[in-house]
C-alpha cells in the first residue's frame, strides 16, 4: 500500500508546533494566580497580626464549603441530566428530513461533545457555588442558632425560626428549584438534539427514556414547589406589602390555608408525575398541573383579592384590630421601644421669673459650641502644622474635670498627606517620614472665652490639659478617619528616627523625630512580604526603597469603622466612631449592631433615609446602608487603638440572640463587657444610628392603642433642621440634662417630635421630647441600670410650644435680633447659626442657639459672639447665654449659666486679648457710639423704604456708611493700642471691666 505524498518537500525539517501560546497562558494564569496568592496571604498576616485570624478562616472555610456544595449539587444535577439524556438517545430518529437536520448538529458538536458534557455543568455550578457562598451567615446561624424564649402570635413558633432556620431553608430550596430547573432544561435540550424529544406534525413524539427523564425532573420540582408553597405560609407573618408588617386578616384567613391547599396540590400532581413514568399515560399528571396552575392563581391571587376587597375593606378597623395590635407589639420589641418610659409634659409658655432655679444643673451644662462649626477654630488655633488637620464635625463626649462631669467638644490632630507642598509629595515622605497625627484637643461645651473662642481643656504641642500630657497618655495617632492608606514604621534598635513626629514646641520651630514602636501591623522586611505587598498596593516603590527595613510594619486599613467591620463582618458599624484618652491611650469607640429583616410582624425600616440627616448630607457622618431592617440591637462595643490598631470587641448586649448565635460562630473574637475597664465605660455612650432608627419610629409607634394607630391621627414626624437650606431632618445631640423625673442630670441623646409631615406640610409646633441615657457608668464592667432608657416628654397639643422651626423663624424675623446681625454683617463677615438645641427646662422647652461670626480671609474661624434663646414666645438675645436667659426670664433666670463668667466683659476687637488696655477705652466708646448711629440709621432707612421716600432712603444710607466708617476707624484705634500679649487669651479669661 503506497503513502501518501508529504507536503513537506525533501530535504526540508518538519515544521513544529509554536509553544509560545501554550507558554503565555501558562505565565498568565501563573502572573494570575500569584496575584490571588498575594492577596490572600496579606489577608492571613493582616488577621493573624490583629489576632482576628478566627473570624477569617471560619468566615472563608464556611465560603468554600458552601461554594463547593452548591457547585457539587448544581455541577452533578446539570452534568447527569445530559449524560442520561445522552445515553438515552435512540438508535433510529422517526424523520428522515428532521434526522438529517440534527446529524448536522450532532456532527458539528461531536468533536467537543466530552467538553461540552463536561464544561456546561463546570460552568453552571460556578456560578451556583459563588451564589450560595454568598448566603454563609445564613447557614452559620442555622447551625449555631439560639432561642429568643419568645413565640409569635400566629404559628407559635419561637422567634429564632423565622430569624434563623426559615432563611437557611429558603435559600436551600430555593436553591434546589434552580438547580432542577437547570438540569431540566439541559436534559431536555440534549434529548431534543438526539432525537429522544420531535415536533412533529402529528403532536410531540417522546421515547420512553425521555419520558421517564422527564417525569422523575417533573416529580422533583413539584415537590420542591410544595415545599416552597408550605414554607410561605410562615414567611406571611414577615409580610410588608400591606399597611402594616405582619399576616393581616387577609392573610391569616386567605393566604395561609391557600398556601397550605397549594403545597398538598404539588405533591399530589408530582405524585401522578411518578405514576405517570411508571405507566406511560401523561393525562393525568397533565390535567393536574393545569388545575395546579389555575389553583394557585384563583387561590392564591383572586380569592384574596375578593376576601380584601368585599370582606375587610368595608370593614378594615375591626377586622384588622388583633393583626395591628401584633404589629404595633412586635415592632416595639423588635426595636426596644417596648421599654420607653412616656410621661405627659404639661409645658408651659409662660417665661416666668425664676423658672430655671429647678434646672440649675441643666442650665451651667447647655452647650454653646457647635462640634459641627468648631472645627476651623480648632484647625486655626491648634493645628501648628499644614500636615495635621481636624475632622470636619467634631464629637460631644463628657470628662470628669475638678470632680464634676464636663461635657467637651473633642478632636483628634489628624495627619493630613495633603497638606504636603507638591514637592514633598514622594513616596518616601507620604509613606514613610510623615506617618501620624499627634495629641487630643478638647474644649468645654458650655463655655468660651471673652473673644468667642473655644476654652480648651487640652490643647497644645506637646499635649497638656486636664485629659493627660506625652507623659501620661500616648498621643500619637497612627490610626484614625483620615489617615493615609499605608504607612512603614518601625526599626532595629538603635536605627536613626525616619518618621516625622511633631513641632519641638509652640514658640520654636524645630521638628522631633519618631520610630514606632508597638505592633500595629503585618512585618514587612521579609522579601517575600515585600513583594506580596507591593502587589497588593501596586507598589515597585514599596519593594525597593530603603526605607523599609527587616523590622518594617505596614499599616493600612486604618479608619476604625472600617477596621471593626472587617473583624465583625457580621455587623452593621454605626456612622460615627468617636475618640476618648483612656487607660493612657487615645481609643476610638465603634458601636455595632446585629439586625435582621425576618422578625414577625415588625414594620420594615430603610437604614439608609432612617440615619440620613442635615450631618450625613454635609458628608459630616456616614449614613448606614441601604438596607432594609425589622430588627436592631447595639450589640457591640468595640475599641480601636489610635497608636497600634489594636481591635476590642465587647459583648455589650449578652442578652441578644443574634449575637450569642455569632459568640458560637466566633467564640473567641468577643470579650464580656464585665472585661470593659472602667475608663472605657466612662465614654460609652448611647449610639446615634440606633437612636435615629427608634425615633423614626416611634413617631407612629408611640401610639399603642389600634384603633388610633389606625386612624393615624396622632402621628409624629422628626422636624427638619432649621439651620439649614434644605428640608432634611435635624440630628440628635449629645447633651448633659436633667429629665423631668430624673434625680440629677445625665448625658442624653435627645431628639423632638413635631405633628407628621404630609406632603410637606406640618405644623412646626413641638409634640414630643425623646431622651436617651448615654451614662454607662463608671465601675469596671459594671453597666449602670438606667444606660439606654428612653424617656419621651409628650406635649399635649394644646399647649402650642413652638417647634424648632418656629423657634428659628423667630430669631431670624425679630427686629432687633435682625439689626443686630445685620450690623455684623456689614463688616464683610458672614454669620453662622449654630445647633438649635432643645431641652426641657423651666417647665416647658427651652432653645439655645449660639450665634457665631466669621470674617473674611482664609485664616479665619468662627467666633462665638452672641447666644440667642427661645421660650414659648420670648426670646432673649445677649453676648452670653447667661445674660441671654435673664432677658428671657423676666431680669432673673433662677440659674447660672455656664458662661457666667463672661457677663460684662466687653469682646475685644479681632486680634484683641480679653482685658482692655490703656487707651482703648475711649475708642470702644467711640465704636459703641458708632453702631448706634448706624443702627439708628438703618431702622430710618427702612422705614423711608416703607413710605417710598428715596431720597430720604439715599440720605440715611449715606449715614450708615458715615457710621460705619466711624466704627472701622474706632476698632483700628483699639487694635493699635492693644498689647501684643493680648492677642491670644489665657486658657481661662480674666473678667474686664464692664463697657
Amino acid at each position: 500500500m503506497s503513502r501518501p505524498a508529504s507536503p513537506t518537500p525533501p530535504g526540508r525539517l518538519q515544521p513544529k508546533r509554536g509553544a509560545l501560546t501554550p507558554t503565555l497562558i501558562v505565565v498568565a494564569l501563573v502572573v494570575v494566580g500569584f496575584i490571588f496568592f498575594a492577596n490572600v496571604w496579606t489577608d492571613v498576616l493582616w488577621y493573624q497580626q490583629l489576632g482576628f485570624f478566627e473570624v477569617f478562616l471560619t468566615e472563608n472555610v464556611a465560603r468554600i464549603s458552601i461554594f463547593a456544595a452548591g457547585f457539587a449539587v448544581m455541577f452533578a444535577g446539570v452534568f447527569y441530566a445530559i449524560r442520561i439524556a445522552y445515553h438515552a438517545r435512540p438508535v433510529y430518529a422517526p424523520d428522515s428530513e428532521i434526522r438529517d437536520n440534527l446529524n448536522r448538529y450532532q456532527a458539528q458538536l461531536e468533536p467537543v461533545r466530552r467538553v461540552v458534557m463536561v464544561g456546561l455543568p463546570v460552568l453552571f455550578g460556578l456560578f451556583a457555588g459563588s451564589a450560595a457562598s454568598s448566603q454563609w451567615q445564613k447557614v452559620l446561624l442555622f447551625f449555631n442558632q439560639e432561642s429568643f424564649g419568645q413565640n409569635d402570635p400566629e404559628f407559635g413558633l419561637d422567634i429564632s425560626f423565622y430569624l434563623m432556620t426559615l432563611p437557611f431553608l429558603g435559600f436551600i430550596v430555593g436553591f434546589l428549584i434552580s438547580v432542577a430547573v437547570v438540569a431540566g432544561i439541559a436534559g431536555i435540550l440534549t434529548h431534543y438534539l438526539y432525537g429522544s424529544i420531535r415536533i412533529m406534525e402529528r403532536g410531540i413524539f417522546t421515547s420512553r427514556a425521555a419520558q421517564i427523564h422527564l417525569a422523575v425532573t417533573g416529580a422533583s420540582f413539584l415537590v420542591l414547589l410544595g415545599i416552597n408553597f408550605w414554607l410561605d405560609r410562615y414567611a406571611a407573618v414577615q409580610n410588608n406589602s400591606g399597611r402594616w408588617a405582619g399576616a393581616l386578616y387577609t392573610d391569616v384567613n386567605a393566604v395561609i390555608p391557600t398556601k397550605a391547599i397549594l403545597a398538598v396540590a404539588a405533591i399530589l400532581v408530582a405524585i401522578l408525575f411518578i405514576v405517570a413514568a411508571v405507566i406511560g399515560r401523561w393525562r393525568l399528571p397533565l390535567i393536574g398541573t393545569a388545575m395546579l396552575v389555575i389553583t394557585s392563581i384563583l387561590a392564591g391571587g383572586v380569592y384574596p383579592w375578593v376576601i380584601q376587597q368585599f370582606q375587610v375593606r368595608p370593614s378594615e378597623q375591626t377586622l384588622e384590630n388583633e393583626y395591628i395590635k401584633r404589629n404595633i407589639s412586635m415592632t416595639r420589641a423588635a426595636y426596644g421601644l417596648d421599654q420607653v418610659q412616656v410621661e405627659r409634659y404639661n409645658a408651659t409658655t409662660n417665661a416666668a421669673s425664676g423658672a430655671l432655679a429647678k434646672d440649675a444643673q441643666t442650665t451651667a451644662n447647655i452647650r454653646l459650641l457647635d462640634p459641627n462649626l468648631i472645627s476651623d477654630a480648632f484647625s486655626q488655633l491648634e493645628q501648628y502644622r499644614p500636615y495635621y488637620q481636624f475632622p470636619n464635625a467634631l464629637n460631644v463626649d463628657r470628662y470628669l474635670v475638678d470632680g464634676k462631669v464636663q461635657d467637651t467638644v473633642i478632636a483628634v490632630r489628624e495627619l493630613n498627606p495633603e497638606g504636603l507642598s507638591p514637592d514633598q509629595q514622594s513616596w518616601l515622605n507620604t509613606h514613610v517620614v510623615y506617618t501620624h497625627g499627634y495629641g487630643v484637643v478638647a474644649a468645654k461645651g458650655n463655655k468660651f472665652t471673652a473673644d468667642g473662642k473655644p476654652e480648651f481643656l487640652q490643647s497644645g504641642i506637646p499635649s497638656t490639659g486636664v485629659l493627660g500630657t506625652d507623659e501620661t497618655y500616648e498621643p500619637r495617632i497612627y490610626f484614625g478617619e483620615d489617615s493615609p492608606e499605608y504607612s512603614i514604621v518601625g526599626a532595629p534598635e538603635g536605627a536613626p528616627h525616619r518618621e516625622q513626629d511633631r513641632p519641638s514646641g509652640k514658640d520654636t520651630g524645630g521638628e522631633t523625630q519618631y520610630t514606632f514602636t508597638g505592633n500595629g501591623g503585618p512585618n514587612v522586611g521579609s522579601f517575600l512580604n515585600r513583594v506580596l505587598y507591593s502587589i497588593k498596593f501596586q507598589s515597585s516603590d514599596l519593594l525597593l526603597s530603603d526605607g523599609v527595613n527587616p523590622a518594617s510594619q505596614i499599616l493600612y486599613e486604618r479608619n476604625p469603622r472600617e477596621r471593626v467591620q472587617k473583624v465583625a463582618p457580621y455587623l452593621t458599624v454605626d456612622g460615627n466612631a468617636y475618640p476618648a484618652v483612656v487607660d493612657g491611650r487615645v481609643k476610638w469607640i465603634v458601636d455595632g449592631y446585629t439586625t435582621s429583616q425576618y422578625y414577625p410582624y415588625s414594620q420594615q425600616e430603610q437604614l439608609s433615609d432612617a440615619t440620613t440627616d442635615s450631618q450625613t448630607t454635609a458628608g459630616r457622618t456616614v449614613a448606614l446602608p441601604n438596607s432594609s431592617v425589622n430588627y436592631i440591637r447595639n450589640s457591640v462595643k468595640a475599641t480601636v487603638d489610635a497608636y497600634d490598631g489594636s481591635v476590642t470587641l465587647y459583648a455589650w448586649d449578652d442578652k441578644d440572640p443574634l449575637l450569642k448565635a455569632w459568640q458560637k460562630v466566633f467564640p473567641t473574637s468577643l470579650k464580656p463587657y464585665s472585661e470593659m475597664s472602667a475608663a472605657v465605660m466612662s465614654h460609652v455612650r448611647y449610639p446615634e444610628d440606633l437612636f435615629k432608627v427608634q425615633r423614626e419610629l416611634l413617631g407612629r409607634y408611640h401610639v399603642t392603642d389600634p384603633v388610633s394607630f389606625y386612624k393615624n391621627d396622632d402621628a409624629w414626624s422628626v422636624p427638619n433642621d432649621p439651620t439649614v437650606s434644605e428640608d432634611v431632618k435635624q440630628p440628635p445631640f449629645y447633651m448633659s440634662l436633667q429629665m423631668p423625673g430624673q434625680e440629677k442630670p445625665a448625658f442624653q441623646l435627645t431628639s423632638s417630635f413635631i405633628p407628621q409631615v404630609v406632603d410637606g406640610n406640618a405644623r412646626n409646633v413641638l409634640y414630643g421630647f425623646l431622651a436617651a441615657d448615654s451614662d454607662a457608668g463608671s465601675q469596671k464592667g459594671v453597666k449602670a441600670e438606667s444606660y439606654g432608657k428612653l424617656r419621651l416628654l409628650q406635649v399635649p397639643p394644646e399647649a402650642q410650644v413652638p417647634g424648632p422651626g418656629q423657634a428659628q423663624n423667630k430669631f431670624n424675623s425679630d427686629p432687633t435680633v435682625s439689626q443686630a446681625l445685620n450690623l455684623l454683617r456689614q463688616g464683610a463677615s458672614d454669620v453662622l447659626n449654630g445647633n438649635l438645641l432643645t431641652l426641657p427646662a423651666g417647665g416647658g422647652l427651652l432653645y439655645v442657639q449660639p450665634v457665631y461670626l466669621r470674617s473674611t480671609g482664609e485664616t479665619s474661624y468662627p467666633t462665638l459672639q452672641r447666644v440667642l434663646v427661645a421660650f414659648g414666645d420670648k426670646i432673649g438675645f445677649a453676648p452670653t447665654l447667661d445674660e441671654a436667659l435673664n432677658q428671657l426670664f423676666g431680669g432673673d433666670s433662677g440659674a447660672a449659666a455656664g458662661d457666667s463668667a463672661n457677663n460684662g466683659q466687653t469682646p475685644p476687637a479681632p486680634g484683641g486679648g480679653g482685658t482692655p488696655a490703656p487707651g482703648t477705652t475711649d475708642a470702644r466708646a467711640e465704636l459703641k457710639a458708632a453702631l448706634a448711629e448706624a443702627n439708628a440709621a438703618i431702622k430710618a432707612g427702612q422705614e423711608a423704604l416703607a413710605k417710598a421716600d428715596f431720597a430720604a432712603y439715599g440720605e440715611q444710607q449715606k449715614k450708615l456708611n458715615a457710621a460705619l466708617q466711624k466704627a472701622i476707624d474706632a476698632e483700628a484705634k483699639i487694635a493699635a493700642t492693644t498689647p501684643a500679649s493680648d492677642q491670644s487669651p489665657p486658657a481661662t479669661p480674666a473678667p474686664t471691666p464692664s463697657s
